[in-house]
């Protein structure tokens, strides 16, 4: 079988629906319905029903999902093996936000590395979709994200809550959004909890899908907006910004998803380390003892 249609299969499940997955792939939105049409006739079955909602596997296409994802998962595999730097025995590739490397993921590299000197570490960045992907299509081993959806054969696990805080470049503000306010997209739970804080918020003159853009443009450019305390807190320290007194804080969690089949020895590592950073990140990273501590 082409590996083109179980990617183009399994690139459908990921983002929904045909229109989706065709902008995701870069190809019309014909072609889609083409090679899933293909591989329908191959197989001898229907794969999706579409409907107004977009497309739902059939009890076929669940079954299939799992070959799809094992048979590009053995190609890239297969990849990583022939492509294994010399002097390294395995690979394994991880892909997460930006915001989740600062301060948090840039410290489990070097324990991965000194804890598994013989495996090659592929490091990638990019927001849920794109890591959810990966995952699916056997790409990534590790993704590392706020907003994960369940797919079969992925687990995910919590690692930690990370705290957003409203911090500004002015020593005293106003508890809410004001003007050069940073809208900063950390995912659906943020977006509604910050909706019921903030009603009369009209909207930010900048949206930003990543926080380490958000950040720096207030760094630059003064104003103020929601990041992780972890990764502020030596900004804070340092008086470059300052918590917004009275601002609601708020807390999203953070996952990392793998496959529930894995290779025991490298991942449950990988895994273990980041659990040890997750939990010493956010004692250190919380403010909120003693004086300085809201509610």
């Amino acid at each position: 079988m082409d590996t083109e249609l179980a990617r183009t299969f399994l690139t459908v499940v990921a983002a929904g629906n045909f229109v989706s997955a065709s902008e995701r792939l870069n190809v019309s939105q014909s072609t889609v319905s083409t090679r899933i049409h293909t591989l329908e006739s191959q197989l001898g079955c229907t794969l999706f029903v579409r409907n107004k909602a977009g497309t739902t596997l059939t009890a076929a296409g669940r079954q299939f999902q799992r070959h799809a994802s094992t048979l590009v998962r053995t190609v890239e595999q297969a990849r990583h093996d022939i492509g294994i730097p010399k002097g390294f025995s395995g690979t394994l590739s991880i892909g997460a936000r930006i915001g989740l490397w600062e301060e948090f993921l840039l410290q489990w590299l070097p324990r991965m590395h000194a804890s598994n000197p013989g495996i090659a570490i592929r490091a990638e960045s990019g927001l849920e979709p794109e890591i959810m992907h990966g995952l699916i299509e056997g790409r990534l081993d590790i993704g590392v994200m706020y907003a994960p959806h369940s797919r079969p054969g992925l687990k995910i696990e919590q690692l930690f809550e990370e705290r957003l805080v409203l911090v500004s470049t002015e020593a005293t503000s106003e508890p809410e959004p004001q003007p050069g306010y940073v809208y900063v997209e950390w995912g659906p739970e943020f977006y509604a909890r910050h909706s019921a804080c903030f009603p009369n918020f009209g909207g930010p003159a900048l949206t930003a899908s990543i926080g380490w853009l958000g950040l720096h443009h207030v760094l630059q450019n003064g104003g103020s907006g929601y990041f992780p305390i972890r990764i502020v807190q030596r900004r804070l320290l340092e008086g470059t910004l300052h918590l917004v007194e009275g601002a609601p804080d708020f807390l999203i969690p953070a996952y990392a998803v793998y496959p529930a089949e894995h290779d025991r020895d490298v991942f449950d590592s990988a895994l273990e380390i980041m659990r040890i950073i997750a939990d010493s990140a956010v004692n250190a990273g919380d403010l909120r003892n003693g004086e300085s501590k809201r509610s």
